[in-house]
């Protein structure tokens, strides 16, 4: 077999190779503490200017959450904060509970309607802030007439100013 390959490439050596500890390793580490190296040093030289403290508790202007929060958020800018994130917490225990209070043997959804109901109840509410945040602080087109949706939602019709 090594004959044939041989005469198949003759140019070519068979070699063992160097083994990958402590060669290849070696120039890895020595690799890895140059990028090191040069990351501290821009760090050192260029540092990122501090801004002000951030104030947890102030939510700036205009910022949005991703899809899932966004019918929470949209909550807590209609009632207090602390008032809405109470609520909050008391609708999600009452959700954990749910399996806990709801002890009749029936499973049928029919039999089960105030659980029903209330799910129902929540999922609606939950679309409608969702969609209330999703319109809010942005202008939209409806039936040709421009609205904007101011902070908490409400639509606001806008004059059109005459183009020139």
């Amino acid at each position: 077999m090594e004959e044939e390959k041989k005469e198949l490439f003759p140019e070519e050596k068979i070699e063992e190779g160097r083994p990958f500890f402590p060669h290849h390793f070696l120039l890895e580490v020595i690799v890895a503490y140059l990028v090191i190296g040069v990351i501290l040093t821009l760090a050192i030289l260029s540092p990122i200017p501090l801004h002000p403290k951030a104030n947890p508790f102030q939510t700036p202007e205009g910022i949005k959450p991703e899809w899932y929060f966004l019918a929470g958020y949209q909550f807590l800018k209609y009632v207090a904060k602390i008032l809405g994130i109470i609520c909050i917490a008391i609708l999600m225990i009452i959700l954990f509970l749910i399996p806990f209070l709801d002890r009749s043997p029936s499973r049928a959804w029919k039999d089960r309607r105030v659980i029903t109901n209330l799910g129902w109840a929540v999922i609606i509410i939950a679309l409608l802030f969702g969609l209330l945040g999703y319109l809010s602080e942005s202008t939209k087109t409806i039936l040709g007439k421009k609205y904007y949706f101011d902070l908490r939602g409400f639509p606001h019709q806008t004059v059109e100013e005459p183009k020139k």
